[in-house]
């Protein structure tokens, strides 16, 4: 008897609180069940994200569950720092989330790809002895952090012979340029802040062939094939890349072509000698500077291989710059 007189009167109060659960709810009610504050509801009430199911006679809002299991999506997507405009997106489409996120995800790498560079040039400039550090600042203020490539892709451009095709030249600007790493060493970014200052106050170097009468794209055609072929085909001597004699080969058709002439022994001296006497400066520098940046073999490095497979394969022995 105690028992049925339990049921029977609890059954009203279960009733009301049911239906006190789903609502309509008062916007302090809401509040309170998502854990936000009042102000938090009216933000994104205000903005069309968080939609009411009526208004009272009194005019206050009014809000139904499925504004609740909104809010609380609202805000797993805010826990991600994402914008709000982007929140109204995944909210209103239903394939905007991955597109939403990926979008975050690559500006968050970027911010956190700046930090690093920023924290290495930090320890760059606190671990320099006092008569370094005047000249690392000096060098630093001339590049942002990370470092844009876009002045080391205009050295290339003017670099490079006017006649080259467009599509030839993006590629050998592309294989030149060295992509910045994400997480730097102070060294790297030493060496990239050199690099930079290099291309920047610098006059465009002499290259190759720049007084000899040749065909450009041929040539620049023949190379990026040669410098494919030495990077995959070399043999390891004492720590050093040799390249293969068909790498070699490729490298002085190259030549070959550009010139109107043929592979022959008095061609492969003559190149040699070209090449010994042609180099500048500026060049091994620039691939001196970018070899401290890249994770495998440079342009300039595939390139200075071949050289010197090149002399000696005919005995040509100054080395060339």
């Amino acid at each position: 008897m105690g028992l049925d007189r339990t049921v029977t009167t609890s059954a009203p109060a279960a009733e009301a609180a049911a239906a006190e659960d789903c609502g309509p709810w008062s916007i302090g009610d809401l509040a309170e069940r998502a854990g936000v504050t009042v102000k938090t509801v009216r933000f994104y009430s205000d903005r069309g994200l968080l939609p009411e199911a009526r208004r009272s006679g009194g005019g206050h809002r009014r809000y139904g569950p499925d504004a609740l299991e909104r809010l609380r999506l609202i805000r797993s997507l805010r826990a991600l720092d994402l914008p709000v405009a982007d929140v109204g997106r995944v909210l209103d489409e239903d394939d905007a989330l991955e597109d939403v996120v990926t979008h975050r995800l690559a500006d968050v790498r970027g911010r956190l790809a700046a930090l690093r560079w920023r924290e290495a040039a930090l320890l760059l400039v606190r671990d320099g002895v006092p008569a370094e550090r005047a000249e690392r600042l000096r060098l630093l203020g001339g590049m942002s952090l990370p470092p844009d490539t876009t002045a080391l892709a205009r050295f290339w451009r003017r670099t490079l012979p006017v006649r080259l095709p467009a599509r030839l030249a993006a590629s050998v600007v592309d294989a030149a340029v060295p992509r910045p790493p994400d997480e730097p060493t102070p060294a790297q970014v030493l060496a990239f802040a050199r690099l930079h200052a290099l291309v920047t106050y610098a006059s465009a170097p002499v290259l190759h062939l720049a007084d000899v009468e040749h065909r450009p794209s041929v040539l620049y055609e023949g190379l990026a094939e040669a410098y494919e072929l030495a990077g995959t085909g070399s043999v390891l001597r004492a720590g050093a890349g040799v390249p293969s004699e068909q790498s070699l080969d490729c490298f002085v058709a190259a030549y070959a072509s550009a010139l109107g002439t043929r592979d022959s022994r008095g061609f492969r001296r003559r190149l040699a000698g070209l090449l010994t006497h042609g180099a500048d400066p500026l060049i091994g520098r620039y691939w001196h500077l970018a070899a401290e940046l890249s994770s495998g073999p440079t342009a300039g490095a595939l390139h200075g291989r071949l050289c010197g497979a090149l002399k000696s394969d005919t005995g040509v022995t100054r080395t060339a710059l």
